[in-house]
């Protein structure tokens, strides 16, 4: 595939708390940091996303006695999985790998800092009403397509590429740098939602 000038790398979340030995881990996480290195360098245009939450947030299921992590409650915005806590500011699991080797990156989105509301997305969070302002970063700086790779696929990437699509963004996910959690079924919903917004899916040898 060939790239263009208003083309961008969205890389999603890798963050020690998604990784082996973190709160969250995320099965093979780190299988993917070398290729996503190498995809950085193809791309001018490079942004990341980085959860950062607060203590006592409300999606961790810390803050919810007597209920446990993939656990679901309803909470004003919908359903909400409680995590085990992670990505807390300030902690070391919050923190971007050190083996993320991406110099020329551009911004850093930052997401679910408010307490009483998660955010998976790069662009809104779990209210698909309150803004990151990545939309308006990207329109301004005239990019057009986004491929996203990163943690975790079933959930802060592909949430990401659905609300790129919504927003008018061609938007691509690179399946094989992206890896999932898959907690009841979340991995198959996922691609049945991207594929019908049109979110198309390659792989790293597409672009490499």
């Amino acid at each position: 595939m060939r790239l263009r000038a208003d083309d961008a790398l969205v890389v999603v979340d890798i963050q020690y708390d998604f990784l082996p030995g973190g709160n969250l881990a995320v099965a093979g996480g780190h299988e993917i940091i070398e290729p996503v290195n190498r995809l950085a360098r193809r791309f001018a245009n490079v942004i990341q996303t980085q959860d950062w939450h607060p203590a006592g947030h409300i999606s961790f299921a810390s803050s919810h006695p007597g209920l446990a992590p993939f656990q679901t409650i309803e909470l004003p915005y919908g359903i909400q999985v409680l995590w085990p806590d992670h990505c807390i500011i300030g902690t070391k699991g919050a923190q971007f790998s050190a083996a993320l080797d991406i110099p020329h990156v551009q911004a850093v989105i930052r997401k679910g800092y408010r307490e009483t509301i998660d955010s998976y997305s790069g662009f809104l969070e779990n209210d698909h009403k309150t803004s990151t302002g990545l939309a308006g970063y990207l329109r301004e700086r005239g990019l057009k397509r986004l491929f996203v790779c990163g943690l975790a696929t079933d959930f802060c990437v592909a949430w990401t590429a659905e609300d790129g699509i919504e927003m008018g963004f061609e938007t691509v996910v690179i399946e094989d740098a992206t890896r999932a959690i898959d907690t009841a079924g979340s991995l198959d919903a996922s691609r049945t939602r991207m594929d019908a917004m049109g979110v198309a899916r390659i792989k790293i040898a597409d672009l490499l």
